[in-house]
This record gives structure tokens, C-alpha cells and sequence, in this order.
């Protein structure tokens, strides 16, 4: 593919492109699934009042509940989709807005199911259960409903909370409109000395100079930007750690963080020992920041400092075909099911390859239970879309096996587990490589980038976990918040996990108010959970260990069949322990002494 001119969708080769024919052969047949939508949704007000009365009944709901849900999740996956491809087109933006408006609708006509099968008397519902094998699809939904049942409230409060819903959606949607749209960030000069409006989509590519006098013009200008808004931003952030301490108090859990958690069945316990583990391990992050001071050839190491490769990028041009081989070897220890499975997704119209004009951009995999599994990408000829490849297979991979081995109520695995498959993939491929090839250039870049992942993963999400934990505690213990005390707060914990033998610049006191993830509380620490489980699983599948892959591939068809924590444990990795984030590091540490030998 030409780099310099972007092509039309047209202009593609289909081989290039994913096939989502394989989920309406043509647009007739989505209509005719719109529909039958239409109707099932307003056929299940009919089931109202009706779930308490005997089993027969309330399994006639389930049925078409899920049935319902399964035909709206294709209508919407492959209208989403064919948006995706071409976000100009006018065509596909009215299909996806009709399947997110009937989406609502549905959402709105089965909110009482929930509710009145709380009104089920327990040993009543679990002797239905018992008895009729109809429900076992519906065991995990109904269990996690009795699980939760001290949690929920009478229907006029639960409608009273839903109705505070736009309400309690304030400080997010505040938060995004002074993040997206109103803040506006001054000039500098690139390395030319061009002036150049600073962007947030720029701020990474500055830090990334060479030029020392661009990162630090980008990073002082980005916090001082920031730091004229302090008051709103504080009072817009606190306000959100307010709204989540309104929702756990009303649903009765101890705390914010306690129900964040809930929803996976995660004990609180398990979010400490990952802060406890990483923290005790801070020593592996001074380490690593020393070894790029003394690559960078600086005196002092600054905030600004810590994104610019201190490695040389390497000029390897990797064609799609190549890549498609390289990831394929590389995941061979994975077993010749994986493999044969994996080499159809790349044949089989499972992959939109390159970018074309007006196409999403990023990457991602997606799909309904009833086709193949689908990846979204813009390859560029180079290790980077390798790496992003093998990534997005993993997840492939992932939903491919849930759905094959999995009825529909069961195949959806949580966000908690989404990353495991993925990072494994990369972690596979980080090591085929490294044993392939000797060019100490290379190895440098190779290991380079998976620290640098770590690093963001692990250690920068870890920060940001505790980070959390601390504001959410101190609105709990009604300590007023200003824009000095998270400053403050933000500011004691870089220099924590970044250690003394780098300057922690003021500005990066501000850091806590440009950060999305913070209005999703409690978030961030399933990514570095994900990570560590990831490099425990990929270890014991390279060492050989018996059993290994077929644990692994059991997980990856589990779907969400029990909690993200039950299936890791069966897959050999136990997350409530900090064996996987002490393993991982052990992993990091050898890369760096690797690293730090090769430059």
C-alpha cells in the first residue's frame, strides 16, 4: 500500500477487508432483524408481573430476553461496523444510530426483570433452578442477582437512582467538554523552530523528541494549561468522587471502592496487595529509570525525560504477509488447534487491514456470538502493527473460543480477563523474536518496547490505583478536597514510584486532572492485574509446564461462564496472591539487565 496518498475504501483489495457479509449477506436481511426486534421488545412488557408466578414462566422470560438481546447485538455490531469502515458515510451513520436507539428501548422495556425476580423468594428460585435444566445457562445471571440482591433497592428507589442517572453522569460529561473541547493549549517551537499549536494528540509526539528543549516547552505548557483550570477541574473531580460515594452509600457498601468492585466479585483485598506488591518492588522502576538517565547521557532526569526512546528505532520493514507468518510462528507454543484457527482468522475475512479515508481509526476486535470474531486495524509496514496484530488476535482468539464452546447467556467475558489474551499474544511474540534474532540493534528495540509497556502498565497504573484508593478514602472520611490537596496527594506518589534519582517537576502535580480513567473509578487496576496474570501464564506455557496450554485454552472458552478471578485461578494463575505481579517483575528485571548489557 502507497504511504503517500490514503486510499478510498474502493480502492482496497478485498482480501484486505473483513467480511462482514458473513453477518447480513445484505441489508435486506438487517431490516428484517430490526423488525423482529421492534417486536420482541414490545412483546416483553407481556412478562411483567408475570416472572414470580412459576418456573415455566420465568424461563419463557429469560428465553426471550437473551433472544432479544442476541438479534440487537448483531444488528448493532454490524451496523457499528460498516460505520467504522467509512465514518463519512451517511448511510451507515443512520444504521447505527437506528440500532443504538432500539438498544435504549430495550434497556428501558426489561428493567423491571431484575427487581421482580428479587421478589422470588431465594430457596424458592434456587429449587427452580434445581429442577429445571432450562435455567442452567441462566445459573451465573442468577446467581450474580442473588449475589448482589442486599445491594439493590425497592423499585421506586432503583427508579428514583435511574432517573439520577444524567444527574450522576454530570461531572464526566463536565469533565469531558473542558477536556475535549474548551481547553485550548498555546504554541511552541518543534525542533525547527516552527511555531506549532501544542494538541493533546501532539503532547506524546513532543515528549517523544529529541530536541530537550521541545519536551520540556510541551510539558510545562500542557501542566500550566491545565493548571488555569485547577479550581474547576478539582471541583468537577471531586464532585465525581462525591457521586460514587452517593451511589455505594444508597446500594449499602462500605465504600466506593468496595462497589466499584463488587461487579466482578473482587474483594477489596485483592486491589491492596496489588498496591502492597508493586510498591515493594519499587526498586525494579528506580532501576530501570537509571538505566535510561545514563542512556539519555543526562545529568539530571526529568519528567519530561521519561517517554523519549533512549533506544535507536530499528528500520524494519515487515509486510503483511510477513507479519501474518511471524505472528503465527511465534504463538506455535500455543498448540496446532490455536494455530490452524488463528491462520483461518487471517484468510477467512476476520481483518480490516488498512486504513482508508474516513475509516475509525486505532485498533480494535470486536463481533457478535453468532459469526467469527473481527479486528479492526491500520497496519503499517513496520514491528509496531506486528505487535498490534498479534494484540488484536489475541482477542479474537479469546471471543472465538468463548462463543464456540459457550452458550450465548455465558460467552461474554468481563473487562477484567478482556486483557490477558492479548498481552499473552505479545508477550509470545516479544520472546520469538528475541530468540530469533541476534542483531544487538534490534534486541534493544524489541526489549525496549516491552519495558516500556510494563512500565505504563504495571507500575504508571498501579500509581494511578493508589491514587484513587487515597482521594475516594478521604472523601469517605469527610476530609474536604481542594485542588492543593490532590495536587499534593499527586504529587507524594510520583515521587514514590519514581524514586530519587529523577527530578519530579512541579507541573507534574497536575497530572491527576487530565486523566479520564478517573471518572470510571477504579478501572485502572484491572490493567495492571491483567498484565501480570498474563506474564505468569506465558511463562509456564515457554518453560513447558504440564498442562499449561490446555489451561489456557480451557480459559480462553470459559467466556463468562464464572468470575474473572475463579477462571484465572483454574487457568494457574491466582490473582488474589502476589505470586503474578511478583513473577512479572521477575520478568522485567531480567529484560532490564538484558538491556542494559546491549546498549
Amino acid at each position: 500500500m502507497s504511504n503517500n496518498v490514503l486510499p478510498r475504501r474502493d480502492e482496497i483489495d478485498n482480501k484486505f477487508k473483513w467480511k462482514l457479509e458473513d453477518i447480513y449477506s445484505n441489508e435486506g436481511k438487517w431490516e428484517e432483524d430490526y423488525q423482529a426486534a421492534k417486536s420482541a421488545i414490545s412483546e416483553i412488557e407481556g412478562y411483567r408481573d408475570r416472572l414470580s408466578s412459576d418456573a415455566h414462566e420465568l424461563l419463557e422470560a429469560l428465553n426471550h430476553y437473551y433472544e432479544t438481546q442476541r438479534i440487537l447485538e448483531r444488528l448493532f455490531v454490524y451496523a457499528r461496523m460498516r460505520k467504522d469502515e467509512d465514518n463519512s458515510n451517511s448511510k451507515y451513520q443512520a444504521l447505527s444510530d437506528r440500532a443504538q436507539t432500539l438498544l435504549v428501548e430495550f434497556g428501558s422495556a426489561s428493567s423491571y426483570i431484575v427487581p421482580e425476580i428479587l421478589t422470588i423468594d431465594e430457596e424458592v428460585l434456587k429449587g427452580w433452578v434445581k429442577e429445571d435444566r432450562g435455567f442452567d445457562v441462566y445459573r451465573q445471571f442468577l446467581n450474580e442477582i442473588l449475589r448482589e440482591k442486599a445491594h439493590v433497592l425497592s423499585p421506586e428507589e432503583e427508579q428514583i437512582l435511574a432517573m439520577a442517572g444524567e444527574v450522576c453522569d454530570a461531572p464526566a460529561q463536565i469533565f469531558s467538554m473542558i477536556n475535549d473541547a474548551d481547553i485550548k493549549f498555546p504554541h511552541i517551537k518543534d525542533e525547527d523552530g516552527e511555531e506549532v499549536e501544542l494538541t493533546k494528540g501532539r503532547y506524546i509526539a513532543f515528549l517523544e523528541s529529541k530536541d530537550r528543549r521541545v519536551r520540556e516547552d510541551a510539558f510545562r505548557a500542557l501542566y500550566d494549561t491545565y493548571g488555569k483550570q485547577r479550581n474547576t477541574l478539582a471541583t468537577t473531580f471531586v464532585s465525581n468522587l462525591k457521586k460514587d460515594m452517593f451511589i455505594s452509600n444508597t446500594r449499602r457498601y462500605n465504600s466506593s471502592l468496595e462497589a466499584a468492585l463488587s461487579g466482578d466479585n473482587v474483594k477489596v483485598e485483592v486491589y491492596d496487595r496489588l498496591i502492597e506488591t508493586v510498591e515493594d518492588n519499587l526498586g525494579s522502576m528506580y532501576r530501570y529509570l537509571d538505566l535510561r538517565k545514563r542512556a539519555l547521557g543526562l545529568d539530571e532526569l526529568h519528567m519530561y525525560d521519561i517517554y523519549v526512546p533512549f533506544v535507536e528505532d530499528v528500520d524494519m520493514k515487515i509486510c503483511y504477509e510477513e507479519a501474518k507468518d511471524m505472528v503465527a510462528k511465534a504463538l506455535e507454543p500455543l498448540g496446532e488447534k490455536y494455530i490452524e484457527i488463528l491462520k483461518e482468522g487471517f484468510d477467512a475475512g476476520w481483518i480490516d487491514t488498512y486504513e482508508n479515508i474516513g475509516k475509525t481509526s486505532g485498533a480494535y476486535s470486536w463481533g457478535c456470538y453468532d459469526t467469527h470474531p473481527y479486528v479492526l486495524m491500520s497496519y503499517q509496514d513496520n514491528l509496531n502493527s506486528v505487535f498490534t496484530l498479534a494484540h488484536e488476535m489475541g482477542h479474537a482468539m479469546h471471543s472465538y473460543h468463548s462463543n464456540k464452546n459457550q452458550p450465548y447467556p455465558l460467552a461474554g467475558y468481563r473487562i477484567f480477563v478482556a486483557e490477558v489474551a492479548s498481552t499473552l499474544n505479545e508477550i509470545l511474540l516479544t520472546h520469538y523474536l528475541l530468540d530469533t534474532i541476534d542483531d544487538r540493534a534490534t534486541r534493544a528495540y524489541i526489549i525496549n518496547n516491552y519495558l516500556e509497556g510494563f512500565k505504563g502498565t504495571v507500575f504508571r497504573q498501579t500509581m494511578f490505583a493508589e491514587f484513587e484508593r487515597i482521594v475516594h478514602g478521604e472523601i469517605l472520611a469527610g476530609t474536604p478536597l481542594t485542588c492543593e490537596n490532590l495536587c499534593s496527594i499527586y504529587y507524594d506518589l510520583n515521587k514514590k514510584y519514581h524514586g530519587d534519582n529523577i527530578v519530579i517537576d512541579k507541573e507534574i502535580a497536575m497530572e491527576w486532572a487530565r486523566i479520564p480513567h478517573f471518572y470510571s473509578s477504579f478501572y485502572v487496576y484491572k490493567y495492571a492485574i491483567g498484565f501480570s496474570a498474563a506474564s505468569t501464564l506465558a511463562k509456564g506455557i515457554l518453560d513447558g509446564k504440564e498442562g499449561a496450554v490446555d489451561q489456557y485454552i480451557e480459559f480462553l472458552s470459559s467466556g463468562g461462564s464464572d468470575y474473572p478471578v475463579e477462571l484465572l485461578k483454574r487457568a494457574g494463575v491466582d490473582v488474589s496472591t502476589p505470586r503474578p505481579i511478583d513473577e512479572a517483575i521477575d520478568m522485567f528485571d531480567k529484560f532490564v539487565d538484558e538491556l542494559d548489557l546491549l546498549i
